[in-house]
């Protein structure tokens, strides 16, 4: 009886084994982050820093929230995020409160001149660039955090999950009829807004969401429109990013203007309001914003 006890402790044991042995490992060398740097990471990172906030948000789906030791003023999602400590300011992030935290590694998107600094110290910080140009970009860039943060299993799951709801959305539209759209991120001077134009992310967005980017043949990400030119594409729809920074232009502000109003989508009332942070982010609530978008552009399709 003994020995039969002791046959079947051994045969659970083995099975333990086996299966922590099937888990994917931190394997330590050079990770190629989004500006071609080769960054040597020798052991699993424990004590992160990010100041970006879709960054943020993809180490907190990622199950790395315990590892997250310093965040920027700017990264509130997930709510848990205002929650840790702050390094300061997105755009010009304080080394000094960088260093107080002991990171092991920094996560940036490489618009910062000042994380730069981490390079010249002795010994240098480690830093990697997250700074993706489309979906695909998304995903691919979500599988490399995994794999530095040895989180694969988790980061094939979620982008697993979010390619099916890509998917999905991008069949839904694929047979509708192309509707011209505008993007605008920023109408404080009405007769030239700021909009999104090619090789922007929204841009690719509303490509996806069964749209036409009346910017898409401008040279540049963000471009800004003369009145003239928007009058002349008439778009069916207009976006608002629901914050950008400080700036936001209301619906109202177009229908009160006496130009603005004589535009197609004014004059329809379909100018749609959609949070900027799941348009323009690049964390996993990418899928959110393409499906916000998808709905306005073609609302008989997602009723």
């Amino acid at each position: 009886m003994k020995l039969k006890s002791f046959g079947i402790l051994l045969a659970l044991l083995s099975l333990v084994v086996l299966v922590v042995g099937c888990q994917p490992q931190f394997q330590a060398g050079n990770f190629t982050d989004d500006m071609g740097r080769e960054v040597y990471i020798a052991e699993s990172p424990q004590r992160i820093v990010s100041h970006v906030p879709p960054i943020t948000e993809t180490l907190f789906a990622l199950g790395l929230e315990e590892r997250i030791v310093g965040v920027s003023d700017y990264c509130d999602y997930p709510e848990a995020a205002k929650a840790k400590p702050s390094i300061g300011d997105y755009f010009n992030p304080a080394i000094e409160n960088i260093l107080a935290l002991n990171p092991d590694l920094v996560l940036t998107d490489g618009h910062s001149q000042n994380i730069q600094q981490l390079d010249e110290l002795n010994p240098p910080v480690a830093y990697m660039v997250i700074d993706p140009e489309d979906i695909d970009g998304i995903l691919a860039d979500i599988e490399l955090l995994g794999q530095v943060t040895g989180t694969e299993a988790r980061a094939t799951e979620l982008v697993s999950e979010m390619r099916a709801d890509i998917d999905r959305v991008v069949n839904q539209v694929a047979d509708a009829p192309k509707v011209r759209v505008l993007y605008i991120i920023d109408a404080t001077d009405l007769n030239n807004p700021w909009t999104a134009g090619q090789g922007s992310l929204v841009d690719s967005l509303i490509t996806m969401a069964g749209g036409e980017n009346i910017a898409a043949q401008t040279q540049g990400a963000w471009v800004q429109l003369s009145l003239e030119a928007v009058l002349a594409a008439d778009p069916e729809v207009i976006i608002l990013p629901s914050q950008h920074g400080t700036v936001f232009t209301s619906p109202e502000v177009l229908q009160a203007h006496p130009v603005w109003r004589e535009v197609l989508a004014v004059k329809q009332d379909r100018v749609y309001i959609i949070e900027a942070d799941t348009i323009e982010g690049y964390g996993p609530r990418i899928v959110q914003g393409l499906e916000a978008m998808a709905a306005v552009i073609h609302p008989e399709l997602f009723e």
